[in-house]
């Protein structure tokens, strides 16, 4: 007979039950070096482990051993009827909303015409969320220095807001409608803003003559960056690489 079978003698009803609750009561796979500081002394660890285990064989769960430790485990052959699926859902950030608007209408697009066209830098997770999501997919590269990837929307993004084609995408009216963008002239939205400016008594904005004329540098640098972002155009099937898939 093997020295670890269990026999009537060898075990104590009180030292199996108080194994099978210390397996039962640890999160992690109890090894049998712990097993033998917390039975008393001179317990038969392994004939105890292999009577626990020979007495939870037929049962839901079974103890199985984990590497070093031993641990309690649901039986396999149940394992796929307590399966359960669940969906869910994560509210999109508004930089997560903004980005996909971008690569929607403007796709196929790259990282660095994104950030130029929200005006701010666009985290790796962002783009991440996006693409686990299966609503953005990879479109190519550019032909231009470093070949940068570019993005557009995938049939899951169709199907997820509802649309056949990109062509149903909302307009500017139906956006206008929507109450998404303001319905004003330019010139009325850009004055109620005007309070942000302060002006002094002879009727100059604070500040002195080289604020001004930072100022005037930094709008011909915007009107440089605009003309150039202008000779790129994002639906311009040429940009896309050839051997990237249509669509």
């Amino acid at each position: 007979m093997n020295e670890t079978d269990p026999t009537p003698e060898a075990i104590d009803p009180h030292h199996l039950r108080l194994l099978e609750a210390l397996v039962f009561a640890s999160t992690d796979p109890v090894p049998e070096t712990v097993m033998a500081d917390r039975l008393p002394d001179g317990a038969p660890i392994a004939a105890l482990v292999a009577q626990l285990r020979q007495d939870y064989a037929e049962r839901g769960v079974n103890l199985v051993k984990i590497g070093r430790g031993w641990a309690f485990r649901t039986a396999e052959d149940l394992g796929a009827q307590l399966m359960v699926e669940r969906t869910v859902t994560r509210k999109l950030s508004r930089a997560a909303v903004e980005t996909l608007a971008v690569i929607a209408y403007h796709q196929p697009v790259t990282r660095t015409e994104i950030e130029g066209i929200r005006g701010v830098g666009l985290s790796k997770g962002t783009m991440d969320v996006l693409f686990e999501a299966g609503w953005i997919r990879p479109r190519g590269r550019r032909r231009t220095p470093g070949k940068p990837v570019t993005w557009g929307t995938t049939d899951s993004f169709l199907g997820q807001f509802g649309l056949e084609a990109l062509d149903d995408l909302p307009g500017l009216d139906d956006l206008k409608a929507a109450g998404l963008l303001d319905k004003r002239p330019a010139v009325q939205t850009l004055g109620t803003h005007a309070a942000a400016f302060p002006v002094s008594s002879d009727g100059e904005e604070d500040g002195d003559a080289d604020a001004d004329e930072d100022g005037e540098e930094d709008d011909a640098l915007d009107m440089e960056a605009d003309a150039e972002l202008a000779e790129l155009d994002p639906l311009d099937p040429d940009d896309s690489d050839p051997l990237a898939s249509p669509g």
